[in-house]
């Protein structure tokens, strides 16, 4: 019986499973360990290894000099360090080639200057070849962990969802500094007025949280705090009017700022 035709994979559709990556690393750290192992055994050259930084010519350096190292034990553990910061530097390529195109493209190359420098041999290869680097880039800036397919299908639909997020961050950013303008204000003018506002403890404790953000207040989640804060003052303010009988504001200026604020968090 013939086995069923294997339906194709959609071309957008990502990897089923997140390849393992190194990551984060401190790699003039684990430089600077590999050449301790090399000045223990007493490597004569050791002066010449470039600076822990200078990763690639460390790793030449220490590839050249391997030898040097007098025990099992220290060749091991260099060599399966060695082999770190190689994979380490192959996940580095691709983000860092592609901003390389981004900046030749902005400068006016086209595909056909970029495909000598990319190893191929049409246009449209470099093209497509730029679009593969560029998953890597969207990979590590998504919010996700399953990776971009290298494909250019998948990388343009990548690309949309990016910049769509983009423009919702945007707008928020501009929401927010709509708010601030508004909110701002009203948080200035009930502590300006404080002293005319009942002294309850409760309505203390948050004109001192609001005192103590206002300077600082810039990012949306600050603005949410700051706005929680300003409604604070308002609910206990009307809180204790409910309890007492008495007015919550005891001079004009500290009404007006009162229901201000309230006329505010009311939107």
């Amino acid at each position: 019986m013939p086995r069923p035709a294997r339906k194709p994979a959609a071309a957008t559709r990502p990897l089923l499973k997140p390849p393992v990556r190194i990551g984060n690393l401190d790699t003039a750290a684990l430089v600077g360990e590999l050449r301790q192992l090399h000045e223990e055994a007493e490597d004569e050259n050791i002066g010449r290894m470039p600076a822990d930084e200078e990763l690639f010519g460390a790793l030449l350096y220490l590839e050249a000099h391997a030898g040097a190292l007098k025990t099992e034990t220290a060749r091991h553990r260099a060599a399966l360090a060695r082999v770190m910061l190689w994979e380490y530097l192959r996940e580095q390529t691709d983000l860092r080639q592609a901003k390389a195109i981004e900046n030749a493209r902005a400068a006016g190359a086209e595909w056909a200057d970029l495909a000598p420098a990319l190893a191929v041999n049409a246009p449209s290869a470099a093209y497509n070849k730029a679009k593969r680097m560029k998953a890597a880039v969207l990979t590590a800036g998504s919010r996700s962990d399953v990776p971009v397919r290298r494909t250019p299908e998948a990388v343009r639909e990548a690309e949309q969802r990016a910049a769509a997020r983009a423009a919702a961050e945007r707008r928020a950013e501009e929401e927010a500094a709509r708010r601030h303008a508004l909110l701002a204000p009203v948080a200035r003018r009930l502590l300006e007025h404080r002293a005319g506002l009942d002294d309850d403890d409760e309505v203390s404790f948050w004109l001192d949280q609001i005192e103590a953000l206002l300077p600082s207040c810039r990012t949306p989640t600050q603005l949410v705090s700051l706005g929680t804060y300003v409604e604070a003052v308002v609910r206990e303010v009307r809180k204790k009017e409910r309890t007492t009988g008495r007015p919550g504001a005891s001079t004009a200026d500290a009404r007006s700022a009162l229901l201000g604020a309230a006329e505010l968090i009311a939107v």
